[in-house]
């Protein structure tokens, strides 16, 4: 009998977070919509100027962002979520009494 364990290969893209320019996929979408609008909607030349020095420095912000964690924007918006107590609970009908915390 083998007693080797069965390997199942994963493939890679399976398992990578959704990234376009290094960057997440919602949030260089979102710049690069704002930085577009800028461009083309604004028609000045300050606008325009502002809009790509946006895309630019946003791009780079955002792979900064991405290299620390790739999905950085989903545990941040999760996170907010969260209350800050949660009151202890014996079963799922238990009456619900006011809490006073002490500071």
């Amino acid at each position: 009998m083998d007693n080797e364990l069965r390997r199942v290969p994963i493939h890679a893209a399976l398992n990578r977070p959704d990234l376009l320019f290094g960057c997440e996929r919602r949030l260089f979408l979102l710049v690069s919509l704002i930085s577009t609008l800028l461009i083309i909607v604004a028609m000045s030349w300050f606008a325009a100027w502002f809009g790509v020095l946006l895309w630019f420095g946003g791009i780079a912000a955002l792979r900064a962002m991405a290299k620390v964690d790739p999905m950085l924007s989903a545990v941040y918006l999760r996170h907010t979520r969260y209350r800050k107590y949660y009151p202890a609970h014996g079963t799922i009908f238990a009456s619900r009494l006011p809490h006073k915390r002490k500071k």
